[in-house]
């Protein structure tokens, strides 16, 4: 027995850890990484159980209960972040807007991120005309102001939580595709995607099983960075009263709902502008720990 478990000890020394082992190595031993994960996690959580951990309905008024204090400040236990101007629960409206700013920021990334990576690994890996188009594309985007760009579509059609995640959607792409193109144009050349090309694979192939996995590193980079971006327009939009349209709980819209009162109740500008400070960092986080611990320079 000690002759065969020597035997093994010798041979994972010889042989070393397997990719597995390093990669949650490098996970575990990633602290912003960690951080981000587990607030983003805890925050997800939150927004999925909503109708069940919130204390009140957070669209029910009563003007007999209006603006109470948070009981750091003195409150009552009953409501522990305090009431708004309409005597609806902060804490109830605090957690089912944390759906609001998850669901917008997830699906406008998607769809941008859709749009924009298509565009990128096409610009890169053919190269020609179909770059000069999508170079031009880019450059017509960049020249237009998301924010102003914004504020018009939604003013034009109407402030809604379908308006907001489409127009956002469709207006933060450019950063997919000008980091997607840079990171096709430097695989393209490498020696497995020749290898695949001479032995007969098709495009698609080539582009979903040579190009995409090693430029997956550099696209959950960008992918956390327009989401964090989308959740931060999506909370200016509604904040200038053209983004998710009351009653809807969005922490924006209660920074706007607040702000006449900031120089006497502060809490309620400060409670959401907190809580939305840490979910943009928690992703900025979890972002770049997942681009250092899938980085092709540290996975050996």
């Amino acid at each position: 027995m000690a002759t065969a478990s020597t035997h093994d000890s010798l041979l994972d020394e010889i042989t070393g850890p397997t990719p597995g082992q390093m990669l949650r190595k490098r996970i575990f031993g990633h602290q912003g990484l960690l951080i981000g994960a587990v607030v983003l996690i805890i925050l997800t959580i939150i927004a999925i159980l909503a109708p069940w951990i919130a204390p009140h309905d957070p669209y029910a008024q009563s003007l007999m209960t209006r603006m109470e204090p948070p009981v750091f400040m003195g409150g009552a236990w009953e409501h522990p972040l305090g009431t708004d101007h309409l005597g609806r629960d902060y804490l109830s409206r605090l957690i089912y807007g944390a759906r609001i700013s998850l669901l917008i920021g997830a699906v406008a990334a998607l769809i941008s991120g859709l749009i924009g990576t298509a565009m990128g690994v096409a610009a890169g890996y053919f190269g020609g005309k179909v770059d000069a188009v999508v170079t031009f594309l880019i450059n017509v985007r960049l020249a237009m102001p998301v924010v102003l760009v914004a504020l018009a579509v939604v003013a034009i059609l109407g402030g809604s939580l379908q308006v907001v995640i489409m127009v956002l959607g469709l207006l933060l792409w450019d950063r997919f595709a000008v980091v997607m193109r840079a990171s096709t144009m430097q695989v393209r050349r490498r020696e497995y995607v020749a290898a695949a090309q001479v032995i007969g694979a098709s495009t698609p192939r080539i582009l979903l099983s040579e190009i995409m996995p090693n430029i997956a590193n550099n696209l959950i980079v960008v992918v956390t960075l327009e989401m964090a971006h989308a959740i931060l327009l999506e909370a200016a939009l509604s904040f200038l009263g053209l983004g998710v349209q009351p009653p809807t709980p969005s922490w924006g819209l209660m920074v706007s709902e607040g702000k006449n009162m900031m120089l006497f109740e502060p809490w309620l500008v400060l409670i959401p502008g907190a809580v939305l400070f840490v979910l943009v960092l928690a992703i900025n986080l979890m972002g770049d720990g997942l681009r250092d611990v899938t980085a092709p320079e540290n996975r050996s």
